[in-house]
């Protein structure tokens, strides 16, 4: 079990920000993170519509639709397939929601990239559906998760706190206490692994209770 957990293939780290950040824009943090906010919003997922007209039924949305969860499930338990272009998505849109989340957590007070990786790396490695993965875990892998929805959610609520307390201390000192730096990193990173390994489905390995790498 615990070579298991060592080896649980997702590489997630954010660099500590070792100077003064930025006070004013901390400050007001929650509003300058709109635009961006804004823009992960329409390729994570809107508000769909629909309408009819006379005996057909028409549906669109506002989104580009997020992670792509159910498709590769259908991939991997029929053909045993993760077609490529699939993974590269939904890796890049991980990334790019941590890049987001950092910002609003105010781990880095640089603007979040929408294609740079800048201070916030993630990483995990392209599956061989076939070999690497068993076809119909899948199915079952957002159930298996349960206790990690459970721990995950009281570990946002203390993150939550600590994060208003970092605003707090940057406001006064314009640091990051390392060690509360290092605690909502781990959260990010539990939740990460959660989410490649119920949702993204790049593994089978279930993941490790812990914040640490």
């Amino acid at each position: 079990m615990a070579q298991a957990e060592a080896d649980f293939p997702l590489q997630f780290s954010v660099d500590y920000p070792d100077r003064d950040l930025n006070r004013l824009t901390t400050a007001f943090r929650i509003f300058t993170a709109i635009p961006i906010a804004i823009v992960l919003a329409t390729i994570s997922g809107g508000p769909d519509f629909s309408w009819a007209e006379r005996d057909a039924t028409y549906a669109g949305g506002l989104s580009a639709g997020g992670v792509l969860f159910l498709a590769p499930l259908l991939m991997i338990v029929f053909r045993q397939k993760y077609p490529r272009w699939w993974f590269d998505w939904n890796l890049n849109l991980v990334r790019f929601e941590n890049r987001v989340g950092a910002y609003l957590f105010l781990l880095r007070d640089e603007y979040p990239s929408t294609d740079e990786e800048q201070a916030v790396r993630l990483d995990f490695p392209y599956p061989d559906a076939r070999n690497d993965l068993n076809r119909w875990l899948p199915l079952v892998k957002w159930l298996l998760a349960i206790p990690h929805y459970v721990v995950l959610l009281f570990l946002a609520l203390a993150a939550l706190v600590i994060i208003i307390i970092a605003w707090f201390a940057i406001l006064f000192t314009g640091r990051y206490p390392q060690g509360l730096f290092d605690f909502v990193v781990g959260v990010m990173r539990w939740g990460n692994r959660v989410q490649a390994y119920a949702f993204v489905l790049i593994t089978d390995r279930y993941t490790p209770f812990r914040l640490n790498p």
